[in-house]
């Protein structure tokens, strides 16, 4: 790149800020910016489109085409050249216009004329703005130095956008993150929550793209870069020596932070006239654009780690932290592209939701949301980028929707039914100290399920008679080492003092898949809900399992113990893992310990495969425990993670009724107690079919109590059972709306 080359960029960067600086509407910086650009180029045409909605772009702004076209000239996302710029996020340049693939002719504007163009993505942080176009009589490939320097323009436009410079008249000019969204997502948590949005990490915002002095810029950025370094050195440093698999993680973070093309691509936008931190923005988002192109999950994770190192670096030069010192709103609704355990059990019950770009329905927060009994909608893509600290929003955890800055009828609509649901409640709260018994005499018993300690508080609110699951794995996962067994003794022992004499079904580590420990090594696995998870692990890597039996074992300190293995696939899966237990009960006799005054050993049958153990396995074991959302998957073949194929596939199919009917046959066989844990034993229809089935005891969020209980003392199990086999028999496919039918014909 030549010295005139870097000095009419650095001119043009000037004129272009002196231009925003002046007063004006945003539709005349426009109109400034394109003649600017056009008589800096040295070309005919230069236009800024923008979106005026996900799918649509407006011709805003141009200098060259017919004037009347502004505003009228519009096209979709992947239409014409300018189309694809936008829906790619990549340049194009060719000196043939009209022979390149896709060029679409747009005879309002008048472009008929010019044979050269180029377009470049106007963009921010993975955010699509708009294009940048400028054209030629003259049939020219534009050189890369002048691809390069309309890009840095487009980025100093992208800044101007996001800050409302170019606020006008219509959708395309309309101020940005002012406008309702809503956002469709995935279910992590069920439940409803108002609030106001708390942004986990508050994007930087930059006031100064352009920069007079070069010199000193470069200055500021290696002054940042040093400081970067250290702290990713002090990170790799404090790492256990022991911890392979974080210190290869850490030290791929390191090689990015030493990378001298990273640094060179951001010392050439200094020298073509960028701030430090705006030339740190230009490249997170070139690597944010290359992120969604990127189908191979072990580089789109080390692209993510660029991503946050430029964060780590824009906040190191704008003086803008995490905490920037304003305080939580009033009902705070937590939005993040993601969140460790700890970080999100910092926040604590102060927060009344939870929304994520990315998680997923077994991820440790969604674990946390779950022991909060606070909402989670995950997969709400995009959502970091449009919302700001403070904006409204609602989170319809039951659907997987998000509503930032509502229009006012949604808004009411949402608050009826959040108001109808807590009308509900204190209603349920008369049962809440009477047994769920049908109008036959069958009587259910209802458990809650458990994570932390905070939960169970909720064992008596609800009206629940016990701890159907108690997830053990939280503990390990919140830490950056293995816990103490004295440590887990004291925890388990206090759950058991919270639960008063009422039963605690604790279930064994449950790790693996997306539960990944800090301190584990990571499996990459092609389909890690199959993989190696739960007991497998356990019985593959035995030493954190038997030091949590026996931290099980002294946190009883003489009182019933119940314990239960997840994701038992065979037979001799459960035997060693019982024979496991029954070691360590032996060994803490020899060592004098007290030991538990009763002890129930359990499966949860969560693989179709289990359902068919020899009678030996049902005989074994103390107790069974269906999980429903593991065995729901895999019976159907359908991934509880893909929104394509989650909600396809009914509980109430009868294919699915029939098998849970020849497991609670096989139970009462064997006399083996038998239990539901999941999330359709919640849901009151789902869980009324499965009492008519003969399952004893459903286990779920304390919430869910008072619904189910209502629903169950209202009607005849005995008489819904007939229904069911009745429906099963004659061929139909479907429960749901027979059982509908019988409900509406119902006393309720």
């Amino acid at each position: 790149m030549s010295e005139r080359t870097e000095s009419e960029s650095r001119k043009l960067l000037r004129r272009l800020r002196d231009t925003l600086a002046e007063p004006g509407a945003g539709q005349e910086r426009l109109d400034h910016i394109t003649h600017l650009i056009a008589d800096s180029m040295q070309t005919e045409v230069c236009s800024i489109y923008l979106f005026r909605d996900d799918e649509t772009l407006e011709l805003c702004a141009t200098e060259g085409l017919k004037k009347e076209s502004v505003h009228q000239t519009r096209m979709r996302l992947g239409e014409g050249l300018v189309g694809r710029v936008a829906k790619t996020l990549a340049p194009i340049n060719t000196a043939d216009a009209p022979a390149e693939k896709g060029f679409r002719y747009m005879p309002e504007t008048g472009e008929e004329i010019y044979s050269s163009f180029l377009g470049v993505p106007i963009q921010r942080l993975g955010e699509k703005l708009g294009v940048l176009v400028v054209q030629s009589k003259e049939a020219r490939a534009y050189s890369d130095d002048e691809v390069y320097a309309i890009e840095v323009v487009a980025m100093v436009v992208a800044e101007m956008t996001e800050l409302g410079v170019f606020i006008g008249e219509g959708e395309a000019l309309s101020a940005l993150h002012q406008q309702p969204v809503m956002f469709r997502g995935g279910t992590g948590q069920e439940g409803a929550a108002i609030g106001r949005v708390w942004l986990h990490e508050p994007r930087v915002v930059i006031t100064n793209p352009v920069a007079d002095d070069p010199t000193r810029e470069m200055e500021r950025l290696n002054a940042a870069v040093d400081k970067l370094r250290l702290s990713v050195d002090a990170m790799v440093t404090m790492t256990d020596i022991g911890d392979k698999e974080q210190k290869q993680v850490l030290e791929a973070y390191r090689m990015f932070a030493n990378s001298r093309g990273w640094m060179r691509r951001m010392e050439e936008d200094i020298a073509r006239g960028l701030s430090a931190e705006a030339a740190v923005e230009k490249e997170q988002s070139a690597a944010r654009a290359r992120l969604e192109t990127v189908p191979d999950p072990y580089l789109r994770e080390r692209l993510h780690d660029l991503d946050d190192l430029s964060n780590r670096l824009l906040r190191i030069l704008t003086g803008q932290g995490v905490d920037t010192g304003a305080e939580l709103p009033e009902n705070p609704i937590l939005v993040a592209r993601n969140i460790g355990p700890a970080e999100l059990l910092d926040y604590g019950r102060k927060l009344k939701g939870v929304v994520l770009e990315e998680g997923s329905v077994g991820s440790h927060a969604a674990i946390v949301a779950r022991a909060l009994a606070i909402p989670l909608v995950i997969h709400a893509e995009k959502i970091t980028t449009e919302a700001l600290n403070g904006d409204a929003i609602l989170v319809d955890g039951d659907q997987g929707i998000v509503h930032l800055r509502p229009e006012d009828t949604v808004a009411a609509a949402f608050r009826d039914k959040i108001a109808m649901q807590a009308a509900a409640q204190s209603r349920y709260a008369s049962l809440r100290d009477k047994p769920a018994t049908a109008l036959c005499g069958t009587t259910v018993a209802l458990h809650m399920n458990a994570g932390l300690m905070a939960d169970l508080p909720s064992l008596v609110g609800s009206g629940a008679e016990g701890v159907g699951l108690f997830r053990t794995e939280l503990q390990f996962l919140i830490r950056n080492h293995v816990p103490k067994r004295a440590e887990l003794a004291r925890l388990y022992s206090g759950v058991l003092d919270a639960a008063k004499g009422r039963r605690v079904a604790f279930r064994t580590l449950d790790i693996g898949s997306d539960k990944v420990l800090p301190y584990m090594k990571r499996v990459e696995e092609p389909n890690p809900a199959m993989g190696w998870r739960a007991i497998r692990v356990g019985l593959d890597k035995p030493g954190v399992m038997r030091m949590q039996l026996q931290a099980l074992l002294r946190g009883a300190a003489g009182r019933p113990l119940t314990l239960m293995f997840p994701f038992v696939a065979e037979f001799d899966e459960f035997r060693v893992a019982r024979q496991m237990l029954l070691d360590e009960v032996k060994r803490e006799r020899q060592l004098g310990h007290l030991l538990p005054g009763a002890l129930e050993i359990g499966a949860m049958l969560e693989t179709p495969s289990l359902a068919y153990a020899p009678d030996a396995f049902f005989e074994m074991a103390d107790f069974i425990s269906i999980g429903g959302n593991d065995l729901k998957q895999f019976f159907f073949a359908a991934d509880r993670e893909n929104e394509h194929v989650r909600r396809r596939y009914d509980m109430l199919n009868a294919s699915f009724l029939g098998f849970i009917r020849s497991i609670v046959r096989r139970c009462e066989a064997s006399k083996t107690a038998l239990s539901f844990c999941g999330e359709d034993a919640g849901r009151p229809i789902e869980a009324l079919c499965l009492a008519a089935l003969g399952v004893p005891t459903l286990s779920m969020r304390p919430s869910s109590i008072g619904p189910v209980k209502h629903l169950i003392r209202h009607v005849s199990l005995t008489e819904l059972g007939k229904l069911i086999e009745t429906e099963i028999g004659a061929g139909t496919t479907n429960l749901r709306e027979p059982v509908l039918d019988w409900l509406s014909n119902q006393d309720i």
